[in-house]
């Protein structure tokens, strides 16, 4: 095995007592651990699933922002199955009102990037294991005590490790979860998948808003990666369709802009919900990405929100004092330095799904008159546009 990633249970080199601990390997927690190598700081990461865990088939979309990051650390060009979205369409469905973003127009590159999960993960292994972190797979952490000077993970194989900081990145799924502070159930799923159309994509995205939720169709390759958002019932049914059937409710639902859908691989299912737990849970400990925040995955700002977190703990880390990282003054600071960025995913996706996902008619003029502003008026298109990419600093 390369060096530097270790599935040992008790690699000889990590003393315990100096490096940044990190609850979980996935795109958050590596992130974070390569950005504060950047700044000069040891982080060690402990991550529940084995190292040969089946890989996992979502799709992610990547805001231009996430994509500056991700060079920073040397990762960007690690990846080659990248489709740009170069434009976006937004609409509501059976109402006026439509609004274009163009990449072009605003002068950057892309408006943001659709891969495989996959490939994303096994590009930041990779960057790990170059750069000399280690990583332990397959060890799970039962229990998370806070202390003035340290906080103490005990491990699912009978360890326990001490670290002046413990940054959680394990999406929430770790027993030592909190309860949220704030929760929304919006009763909704989102049915996910890929899905062939008559006319090539040309690098345009798609979201369609309609009373029953919205729904996205992102280029992916010569296809698109779909996002069909439902209530709890008719998401079930609708992943259930024959293929047949289903393409035809979905040129229903969506509209005949990329003429027939052609085909579609198998659906998938998941819930959708806000939930808030907050950065600071306990002394000495952060929570970053999900396991701080969930967002419905409208305008595709709860992962970006994500990376934003570990680019941003690491870089305080940095400017803080050896002495003085993890400390509540700092980790003060992170939440402060953050609130904005963070409520504003939290604000403008829930009032997305609140203010568009009805058939009430006062609103969906008013939703008209909303999107026309956004296509007629440059700089309220150049602030929306900023905050995908970049969210609240853009």
């Amino acid at each position: 095995m390369d060096a530097g990633i270790s599935t040992q249970k008790h690699p000889e080199a990590y003393k315990g007592v100096n490096d940044i601990l990190i609850v979980g390997a996935g795109p958050v927690g590596a992130v974070c651990a390569l950005a504060l190598r950047q700044q000069g700081i040891a982080a060690h990461v402990l991550e529940a699933q084995p190292e040969d865990a089946r890989a996992d088939t979502r799709t992610l979309a990547l805001a231009h922002g996430s994509r500056l990051i991700l060079e920073r650390l040397g990762v960007w060009d690690r990846l080659d199955d990248v489709t740009p979205i170069t434009r976006i369409h937004i609409s509501q469905r059976g109402a006026l009102g439509v609004a274009r973003l163009s990449a072009e127009e605003l002068g950057v590159p892309a408006l943001g990037y659709v891969l495989p999960y996959a490939e994303l993960t096994a590009a930041l292994k990779q960057a790990l294991r170059e750069a000399g972190i280690a990583v332990e797979y397959g060890v799970a952490v039962d229990r998370i005590d806070s202390g003035a000077e340290a906080a103490t993970l005990h491990t699912s194989d009978g360890r326990t490790l001490s670290a002046p900081l413990v940054a959680v990145a394990d999406g929430g799924r770790g027993e030592q979860a909190p309860a949220p502070k704030f929760e929304r159930d919006y009763d909704q799923m989102a049915v996910v998948c890929d899905v062939e159309t008559e006319l090539p994509h040309a690098g345009q995205a798609f979201e369609r808003f309609t009373p029953e939720g919205p729904a996205a169709l992102l280029p992916k390759k010569n296809q698109y990666a779909l996002v069909w958002t439902a209530s709890n019932a008719d998401a079930q049914r609708i992943a259930a369709l024959p293929d047949s059937e289903f393409l035809a409710a979905l040129y229903r639902h969506f509209g005949g802009r990329q003429g027939l859908f052609l085909n579609a691989t198998p659906r998938k299912t998941f819930p959708l919900r806000l939930a808030w737990t907050g950065s600071e849970t306990a002394v000495r400990v952060v929570r970053i990405g999900n396991a701080a925040q969930t967002l419905h995955p409208v305008a595709g700002q709860g992962f970006n929100i994500g990376l934003r977190d570990a680019w941003e703990l690491a870089s305080l880390c940095g400017d803080t004092a050896a002495s003085e990282i993890g400390s509540a003054a700092m980790l003060a600071a992170y939440t402060r330095g953050r609130r904005a960025d963070v409520f504003g995913g939290l604000g403008f996706t829930d009032f997305l799904v609140r203010t568009f996902s009805n058939d009430i008619g006062l609103l969906r003029h008013a939703r008209g008159l909303g999107l026309l502003a956004l296509e007629t008026l440059p700089p309220l298109k150049t602030f929306v546009a900023r905050r995908m990419m970049f969210g609240a600093r853009g």
